[in-house]
């Protein structure tokens, strides 16, 4: 790399990063524009700005929720090839993060597939590469997510069996949430949930019998506009009744949850079904409010959202109170514990959230009635009071 090719790169970085007009980023745009050689450089420094990202706390899809929702999809692209790029460069990383590189693979492989990219000229790409690297210059620092190898465990709920469980779990709510026949959605779900109790049980009955060194983890799931703060309640009722934590950073557009492997994994499913059943039910609800006259469209959804997820908690509290039985309590109240100090010490200072702007009746009272028409997987738990978001 030449003096002069580096010296554009940083004259370039300088004119645009760390302005804030677009007139300093279209001035970096045009020298990067103007030098060809300059690229192999760029692309460099963009795989530095996703390792300081990582050195952040930041891992692979916080990044990419992050971009799609502050940029345009041709950045989501170019910051997928970059962490693809960085992967090359990291040091061993856990199951979690490998899935989220997996998925990033798989969205390029069907983009490709769906439509060819249209070919730009240099100064629109050097202005779209810019605009990423400035946002990722300015990303602050996430609670790092300690993420280790699985250790082995033999069992009914260890290795392939786990997974084995875990894929019937996800392909019977798949199944239920893509069929038109309420009766058999009801019947696919119920046996999945029937399926994630059983998981849950076995968990927590082999860690009583051979103790070992597993601890608490976090992932984060994306908590996304419109109507995130219903999203987020929903979310966190979900997390508590399988034992679990859920702090939500409302700016970042996530929550963070805190638990053990088996229960991160079912908060993960369930939230995905239990929201994907929302949306179905809002959509119809709508519909027929709609053919009744009603305009109001954006307060009747949130209203509905707000009221599934009050209603979604009310449930899964009382459920789970009833689910407790004595030979799960000493070692749920021992992961109770290791839970919340765990969570604690991810986040020290946190305040509650509650819900705002829920104002439409008829909206309220359709979200309460799908909320009780939902199927949720149940899993036992100790008693937790509240049923408001926790905010980082």
């Amino acid at each position: 790399m030449s003096s002069a090719t580096a010296g554009t790169v940083d004259h370039a970085f300088r004119a645009a990063l760390y302005a804030e007009s677009d007139t300093a980023l279209d001035t970096g745009a045009s020298l990067l524009a103007a030098d060809t050689a300059a690229d192999a450089e760029l692309a460099r420094r963009g795989q530095e700005f996703v390792a300081a990202a990582w050195r952040r706390g930041w891992q692979p899809a916080d990044v990419v929720r992050i971009v799609r929702r502050e940029l345009d999809d041709v950045h989501v692209r170019l910051a997928a090839e970059l962490i693809r790029a960085q992967q090359a460069h990291d040091g061993p990383r856990g199951p979690r993060w490998r899935a989220q590189l997996d998925e990033l693979a798989a969205e390029a492989a069907e983009s490709a597939q769906a439509a060819p990219r249209a070919r730009t000229d240099r100064f629109t790409h050097a202005t779209t590469v810019l605009e990423l690297y400035r946002l990722l210059l300015r990303l602050p620092a996430l609670e790092p997510l300690d993420e280790h190898e699985p250790t082995h465990r033999p069992g009914p709920a260890s290795g392939g069996s786990e997974s084995r469980m875990l894929t019937r779990i996800r392909a019977l709510l798949a199944k239920a949430e893509a069929t038109g026949f309420p009766q058999e959605a009801e019947a696919l779900t119920a046996k999945a949930q029937e399926l994630m109790a059983r998981h849950s049980i076995d968990e927590a009955l082999l860690a009583a019998r051979t103790p070992s060194a597993a601890a608490p983890g976090a992932c984060r799931i994306g908590v996304e506009a419109p109507y995130e703060q219903a999203k987020a309640v929903l979310l966190d009722a979900v997390a508590t009744a399988n034992h679990c934590r859920a702090v939500w950073n409302e700016p970042m557009g996530f929550s963070t949850v805190v638990g053990f492997e088996a229960d991160l994994e079912a908060v993960e499913i369930l939230y995905t079904s239990l929201l994907v059943q929302a949306t179905t039910a809002m959509t119809r609800a709508e519909a027929a409010q709609r053919a009744g006259g009603r305009k109001r469209t954006k307060t009747f959804r949130q209203s509905f959202l707000a009221a599934y997820a009050h209603r979604t908690g009310t449930r899964l509290a009382v459920a789970a109170e009833t689910q407790v039985t004595d030979d799960l309590l000493p070692v749920l109240a021992s992961r109770e514990v290791a839970v919340t100090a765990h969570t604690d010490r991810m986040f020290p200072r946190t305040t509650t959230t509650r819900l705002r702007g829920v104002s439409d009746a008829a909206g309220w009272t359709e979200g309460a009635e799908a909320a009780d028409r939902a199927q949720m997987g149940v899993r036992p738990r100790l008693p937790r009071d509240g049923r408001d978001a926790r905010d980082a």
